[in-house]
């Protein structure tokens, strides 16, 4: 790959995870900042239901390679699943990509399969009632933006997690509301789903939502 400047030196930001090394996907960013600050990154909340996020990320170098990653996460197991799935998928595709690849689980799945076997058969069956959720799963990384990167969706800055988030958020505290129905609500007024929303057009049905009787009127001006 070329490189732009100082080479960056992984082995610096390398943590050791049950004795192997491993490099956070915040170090894989600052990699491919280091090396493309012109690289593009597109993430996308595919499924939001039931307490599971499923993202896709898509990392493009211009002129260069393309990749995918896909991640999931469960409210069972953390309190910030969705920005935790987007760090996943997004660490998948970097992975992809070259970036921390040998410092990585992402694809090393006969090893993930086996470490769950060991533990399984290792745990006592109080430890594993009581112990809490950062305890029972294989360790993800710390939510992470991609600051200095673009995220882009139709020629314009993307939706944030956060936005994401508080759509849902304030959807399910509306009354006889829920995903389905915050999804089918931003489809009547912008016909996309929120995860295919552009940043200012979140932000726009975020105000709609908090002012229950501003998307009826939308969608009946639209109609």
């Amino acid at each position: 790959m070329a490189t732009a400047g100082k080479p960056f030196e992984a082995s610096k930001y390398l943590t050791d995870l049950k004795g192997r090394d491993y490099l956070e996907v915040k170090w894989r960013l600052l990699w491919l900042s280091t090396e493309h600050p012109d690289a593009t990154i597109e993430t996308e909340l595919v499924k939001h239901e039931g307490g599971l996020a499923l993202f896709r990320a898509r990392v493009s170098i211009p002129g260069g390679g393309a990749a995918t990653g896909w991640g999931s996460e469960t409210a069972d197991d953390f309190g910030d699943y969705i920005e935790k799935a987007e760090t996943k998928a997004l660490g998948r595709a970097l992975a992809a990509l070259g970036y921390g690849t040998q410092f990585c689980e992402d694809f090393d799945f006969a090893a993930n399969s086996a470490q769950k076997v060991k533990r399984a058969a290792a745990a006592q069956p109080q430890r594993a009632a009581t112990a809490p959720p950062a305890e029972r799963n294989r360790v993800v990384d710390a939510p992470v933006s991609s600051s200095g990167l673009k995220v882009v969706r139709d020629g314009a800055l993307a939706a944030t997690t956060s936005q994401l988030k508080a759509i849902y958020a304030i959807g399910r505290d509306l009354p006889h509301s829920g995903d389905g129905n915050v999804e089918a609500r931003c489809r009547a007024l912008f016909g996309r789903p929120p995860s295919e929303l552009t940043k200012r057009q979140a932000s726009e049905f975020i105000d709609a939502l908090r002012k229950p009787s501003a998307p009826r009127t939308a969608a009946a001006a639209s109609g």
